[in-house]
């Protein structure tokens, strides 16, 4: 499956790089909602709950309330999980919470969970040098994606994997680390960060990793009529 993102900042939708820098701002919600049309997901990130400098959550419920999203930024309890799917989230990703400096958050995650059904969690398991990231990806972790991926299995439905060395730079992503993350779980998993041609797409879909998309579709890199034709095909 491929799923195109809406990222928000400042109550605008941006695209980052490494998610520091804004390379460029994408259309309103409404034109936005229009574009991916016809896909069946939309990823939502609200990137400044992320990194802890607000919120941008009249726009997350907007989007929610209109298309079939999975919601990530800021969730760093069951209740903000619950909160989101009550707003009209179909799933919810949450990232820094499930970690702790020694690994799998366990009690969060059994906790939230709970509280949204297992399935519908979701958990942002990104990557920069070769260790996890947290907190917008400006906190590295002490241990690899490779090592705690099949740990996460009794307590979510899935994760999102970014390989944020790549990300927004267009320049390709890492095969092989996702091959070595889909190798290690049965997990659902989604791939996200320098995802730039077809080939790319196409080489995920052949792993059962579905493609989140950012940078490539904004700049028009990938044609958003392709990939539906690409998405139906691989359904």
């Amino acid at each position: 499956m491929i799923i195109p993102c809406i990222d928000l900042m400042d109550g605008k939708v941006v695209q980052l790089v490494q998610g520091r820098d804004k390379a460029l701002e994408g259309g309103s919600l409404d034109e936005m909602l229009d574009r991916f049309a016809g896909f069946p997901v939309i990823q939502v990130i609200d990137l400044d709950a992320a990194i802890g400098r607000g919120e941008n959550d009249a726009l997350v419920e907007y989007l929610a309330r209109r298309a079939t999203t999975r919601v990530g930024g800021g969730v760093r309890t069951a209740a903000r999980a619950r909160k989101l799917i009550d707003q009209g989230a179909s799933r919810v990703i949450a990232g820094t919470s499930s970690f702790t400096r020694d690994g799998i958050h366990r009690h969060f995650l059994e906790e939230t969970g709970a509280a949204i059904g297992k399935q519908n969690l979701l958990v942002a398991l990104d990557s920069k040098d070769g260790r996890v990231v947290v907190k917008g990806w400006r906190e590295s972790m002490d241990f690899t994606a490779e090592a705690v991926i099949q740990e996460l299995e009794p307590y979510c439905g899935g994760v999102l994997c970014t390989y944020v060395d790549k990300e927004g730079m267009m320049q390709g992503t890492d095969l092989a680390w996702f091959a070595r993350l889909r190798a290690a779980t049965s997990l659902e998993i989604t791939a996200a960060g320098g995802i730039t041609t077809l080939e790319d797409v196409r080489a995920l879909q052949a792993m059962n990793i579905h493609a989140a998309l950012g940078m490539a579709i904004y700049t028009g890199r990938l044609d958003l009529a392709g990939l539906r034709a690409l998405n139906v095909s691989a359904a």
